[in-house]
């Protein structure tokens, strides 16, 4: 079969960066034998992973099949190149593949080649020495044993992230290996969970790999490990999972369909094949797979998938529009002013990334001891979750300060303010920062809504004052929107830039027009459910209007997490710039002033008493109505913000509503949603 598949996937071989399958002979210690240990290699550093298309699943087949011809071996191993082992499918094939034929044999070699490792007829040992993704993973879950660094840096299955199914193997292995439920966690709910990954110490932990070594000697000791195994003086014991089976599964299935309500059909299918795994066959489990892929394959949300990671991977990195780095000044202390939430998750954040001491200025010194606490009490969660160790938590509580005066920025390179959203408090800051702080010191501004021109207006050297808005919680959003203003400088922008990408933020530069991206088209969403609501639809009915599209939170959900002040705040100023499409809900102001979080009671039910603010409506509108009302919005705001200039180009927003507003990846960017579903043209 193998040379059909060959015939049929030769024309697919022209562009792949093949990932050879490099054999050589290593003497186990303790006279345990002869292991053909096979490096997984394609030729370039890490920067450039191993993948697996056609060519280098041929490659891998030809190493098998010169161990298979040999009877002087004890075991095989596999081990990747220097900080990778494998990251799975080459994926820029995935998005080339023309019949559903040509996919259905793309699993199906997948799974002849990978199923090797497991039936040579002499045991195969997994070194897993860097990051083990998708089909990567997979081959270390063919092999009997495997063995992990604790320098792993990612181990994932995150195929329904990108609207897939683990194809060769991960379905139908994994479940059967460490029970269903931590195998749920990995295919499905870490996925979609922002293609959260584990560490090599997590995979460990979960049974995933049966043995942990240190990076530095890790291939020696996984080789002594090996011996050992192979001469018995280490027995591998697995007990099957007692888990109701049935159960974990149909409770998946609840939760998925409570986060997506089937817009995406990936997370479906694997629970499907989980299920199956109980009690299918070897040959049965991987044919379901292989068919599952081949459907996958061929599907819209697979493209939309591999758009959105594109845009993740690739434009994220290289962000349109910065000016050379070489521009950029060195930041050798921070300040931050304020001592809130929010200032003090970006003073932690600073410290750890930038590993420069940081400053917080509070005019209360009751803020400011809550502000530098909140930091210390979150490094000590770290340092309990063995994320930092003892010095590093200490150091980083010694980098971050507190001081009642400003006078403490004067050796700062990069101040920014996170105090209350108004204008003349910003300018007063600013003000009072200019005075102390050197010639070449950076002002930066989270503002998410105000004219960046307009707060730098009163300043001496307005050049020096740049937007650096991030999103809540800080350390876990990874978009942060750079503002350039009318007279924000090179030096300062390349300067931002650089900040950001040592905060391992993915950084979009956008001009400085009302709520930039983000908030301005959260804003338009609201706005528009909002409205229909005071119209008098079911606030039950507008709420899940939009359900069909998998969004990460319901509109009222994401009301009470931004704060109905804050949301109410926004929508004024954006009125304000545009007053014909941006309203201000009269019902909105009172669910302000009642002072209560939200519509959403503590248990997630209801509040009678804040539904009941929203009064006055006599022309309410079905579900359809609504969902049509705000996705014709969003499409003219887009059209609009491109024909402004926003952004270089449409692809930054569906980057800035991914990062930043959670849109899913099964819809790919919300531009090409849009014109798939025909509202583009609403815009036009």
């Amino acid at each position: 079969m193998i040379d059909t598949l060959r015939t049929l996937l030769t024309a697919r071989e022209q562009d792949e960066v093949v990932t050879n399958a490099l054999v050589r002979d290593v003497e186990l210690p303790g006279g345990a034998g002869t292991m053909a240990l096979i490096t997984l290699d394609n030729g370039f550093d890490h920067t450039k992973p191993n993948t697996f298309g056609p060519l280098g699943l041929f490659a891998l087949n030809d190493a098998l099949d010169s161990i298979a011809g040999r009877n002087d071996l004890a075991a095989v191993g596999v081990i990747g190149k220097p900080f990778i082992f494998a990251v799975g499918a080459d994926l820029k094939g995935a998005a080339t593949v023309a019949s559903r034929e040509e996919a259905l044999a793309i699993g199906q070699l997948g799974h002849l080649v990978f199923r090797r490792l497991g039936e040579l007829g002499i045991p195969s040992f997994a070194f897993v020495n860097g990051a083990a993704m998708g089909g990567g993973l997979e081959i270390a879950l063919h092999c009997t044993y495997r063995t992990i660094s604790s320098g792993v840096p990612a181990v994932a299955l995150p195929e329904c992230f990108l609207g897939l199914v683990p194809g060769w193997g991960g379905t139908q292995l994994l479940p059967r290996l460490i029970g269903p439920s931590k195998a749920i966690k990995l295919i499905i709910e870490n996925p979609l969970s922002q293609n959260r990954m584990i560490k090599g110490t997590d995979a460990f932990s979960l049974g995933v790999a049966d043995a942990l070594f240190e990076p530095a000697d890790f291939l020696e000791e996984s080789l002594r490990w090996a011996a050992k195994v192979l001469t018995s003086d280490i027995s591998v014991t697995r007990t099957e999972s007692t888990e109701d089976w049935d159960k974990v599964v149909g409770d998946a299935r609840f939760l998925v369909d409570m986060k997506l309500h089937g817009a995406s059909p990936a997370p479906y299918r694997a629970l499907d094949l989980i299920a199956q795994a109980r009690t299918a066959t070897r040959d049965e489990g991987f044919a379901a797979e292989d068919e599952a892929l081949a459907d996958l394959l061929m599907s819209d949300t697979l493209r939309a998938g591999l758009y959105a990671f594109d845009l993740v991977q690739r434009r994220a990195k290289r962000p349109v529009g910065a000016p050379d780095k070489a521009l950029a000044r060195k930041v050798t202390k921070v300040g931050v002013v304020g001592a809130g939430l929010m200032a003090s998750q970006m003073a932690l954040l600073f410290a750890r990334r930038l590993e420069v001491p940081v400053v917080m200025t509070d005019l209360s010194p009751e803020r400011l001891d809550a502000g530098v606490g909140y930091v210390r009490k979150e490094v000590d969660k770290l340092l309990a979750k063995g994320r930092i160790s003892a010095d590093q938590a200490n150091r980083l509580k010694g980098l971050v300060t507190g001081s009642l005066t400003k006078d403490a920025f004067a050796d700062a390179d990069f101040v920014i303010e996170a105090v209350f959203e108004e204008m003349s408090v910003k300018q007063k800051v600013f003000a009072e920062v200019e005075q102390v702080v050197s010639a070449e010191c950076v002002l930066a501004t989270n503002t998410s809504s105000l004219s960046l021109t307009e707060m730098g207006s009163s300043l001496e050297h307005p050049e020096r004052l740049v937007g650096f808005h991030f999103f809540n919680p800080v350390a876990v959003m990874p978009l942060l929107e750079i503002v350039r203003g009318a007279s924000t400088s090179d030096e300062t922008l390349a300067t931002a830039f650089a900040v950001g990408k040592s905060l391992r933020k993915s950084s979009v530069l956008v001009k400085d027009a009302p709520a930039f991206v983000v908030n301005r088209l959260l804003t338009r969403f609201m706005g528009e459910v909002i409205a229909a609501v005071d119209e008098g639809t079911p606030l039950e009915v507008a709420e899940h209007s939009l359900d069909d599209l998998g969004l990460p939170m319901t509109p009222f959900a994401l009301l009470q997490l931004v704060g109905p002040a804050v949301g109410h705040h926004v929508s004024e100023t954006l009125h304000a710039a545009f007053p014909s499409r941006f309203g201000v809900s009269p019902n909105m102001a009172k669910l302000v002033a009642s002072g209560k979080p939200g519509v959403y009671a503590p248990d997630f039910s209801l509040d009678p008493e804040a539904v009941a603010l929203f009064t006055g409506g006599t022309s309410p509108s079905t579900a359809a109505e609504v969902r049509q009302r705000v996705l014709e919005a969003l499409a003219e705001e887009i059209r609009i913000m491109l024909d402004e200039g926003v952004v270089a180009a449409a692809q930054d927003i569906d980057l800035c509503m991914i990062l930043g507003a959670g849109w899913p990846f099964h819809l790919g960017g919300i531009t090409p949603y849009l014109n798939r579903a025909g509202f583009s043209s609403l815009a036009s």
